[in-house]
Order: structure tokens, then C-alpha cells, then sequence
């Protein structure tokens, strides 16, 4: 089963920007659905963004325009660019995967998923 590992995050002020990075241990090339999703303290997890393994992204409402969800096949390698930081993106930030055909789309929904990484904390100060 392919393991996932974040990194890349860190404390900035609110408007600052981050960029996210989650290695996979195999190609994830047109065979994955891949995604993030955050979880802040006493809420429960929510989807930020996922890309299909056609390559059509899908963003939650709160962070569209914001984040940009993006990925290296090359290197096995899945990115969340994070602009525009607020106080209330503070979260850990995981990545998910899941196999899935190159004609069917992404969800944010937790339930999509079977492969999820460790986290990354990601915190901004007002």
C-alpha cells in the first residue's frame, strides 16, 4: 500500500504563504485520486482540496482562490500552495490518496480515502 509523508509546514502571520509538500512511496501517476484535508483542535476533518487522476482539481469554498493544489509525477510528490494565510486556517494538514479510474472525479469527503499521511502543522498568528 503506498505510504504518504507531509511537510512543509510552519507558523506565519495572517496574509503569509506556505507551500505543503506529501511524498508518496510509488508513483501515484493516473492510477490515484490524491487530496488534503485539515483538522483544527475540537473540529473534525474537513477536505481543503483533491486532484483526480485525469488531473481536474476540486477546492472547498473556503480556501478557492486561495490554495492551489498541484502535483510532480516525476517525483511522486503532491503540493498545496498556501496564500493568503488566516487566523482560522490553522490545522494540522493531511494528504490522502486513494485508487481510482481517470474518468471518475474527486470528493472531499474523508470516506474516499484509505491512504492518509502522519500531518502537518500548519499555524497563523493574527
Amino acid at each position: 500500500q503506498v505510504q504518504l509523508v507531509e511537510s512543509g509546514g510552519g507558523s506565519v502571520q495572517s496574509g503569509g504563504s506556505l507551500k505543503l509538500s506529501c511524498t508518496a512511496s510509488e508513483s501515484t501517476d493516473s492510477r490515484y485520486r490524491l487530496a488534503w484535508f485539515r483538522q483544527a483542535p475540537g473540529k473534525e476533518r474537513e477536505g481543503v482540496a483533491c486532484i483526480d487522476s485525469g488531473g481536474t482539481t476540486n477546492y472547498a469554498s473556503s480556501v478557492k482562490g486561495r490554495f492551489t493544489i498541484s502535483q510532480d509525477n516525476a517525483a511522486n510528490t503532491l503540493y498545496l500552495q498556501l496564500n493568503s494565510l488566516k487566523p482560522e486556517d490553522t490545522a494540522m494538514y493531511y494528504c490522502a490518496a486513494e485508487v481510482a479510474p481517470v474518468w471518475a472525479p474527486c470528493w472531499l469527503f474523508t470516506s474516499h480515502y484509505r491512504y492518509w499521511g502522519q500531518g502537518t502543522q500548519v499555524t497563523v498568528s493574527a
